[in-house]
């Protein structure tokens, strides 16, 4: 029996490097329904972003499927496909000895993986790619949604 398939389409995004933080996901299923995801992180740096929409996007999938990850960051498809195996022989380590960043959200998203059949995908991000800028829109509006949040509070106090 084959496994269902789903497209993730994944973008992240931040106002700043660090700074507040988007990201968001468009999950297409095989019989063409969708379901979009947005979050954010009131002070974190792109490449978290990047990997929160791969993560949240896997984590929203019930059962086991067959995905295709459609990212415009080669540092998560790299990382994921790559590096990632060095870094877990190494004690978390990079070549050059220090410690891998983002090492909590590389577990996790090691460990959703497992659960799946993965094809990654990386797509060059800003290109008109239309799924790729509608995840990019969901991550901007999440920024969007946490400065108000922030505004709010600070005007509050």
């Amino acid at each position: 029996m084959s496994l269902p398939l789903a497209d993730l389409y994944t973008d992240g995004a931040c106002s700043g490097n660090p700074g507040p933080g988007g990201w968001g996901v468009i999950i297409r299923f095989a019989d063409g329904t969708e379901k979009e995801l947005a979050g954010n992180d009131p002070q974190t740096t792109n490449n978290r972003m990047e990997m929160m929409a791969a993560t949240q996007g896997l984590k929203a999938l019930e059962g086991r499927h067959q995905v295709r990850l459609h990212t415009d960051s080669t540092y998560l498809k790299d990382g994921i496909t790559s590096w990632i195996h060095k870094w877990k022989k190494s004690g978390w380590r990079t070549a050059s000895g220090s410690a891998v960043k983002n090492q909590d959200l590389w577990e996790e998203l090691d460990a959703l993986c497992a659960n799946h059949d993965i094809s990654w995908f990386w797509v060059k991000g800003h290109s008109g790619h239309e799924e790729n800028e509608r995840a990019d829109v969901l991550a901007r509006g999440a920024i969007v949604q946490i400065m108000m949040q922030q505004t709010l509070k600070q005007a509050g106090q």
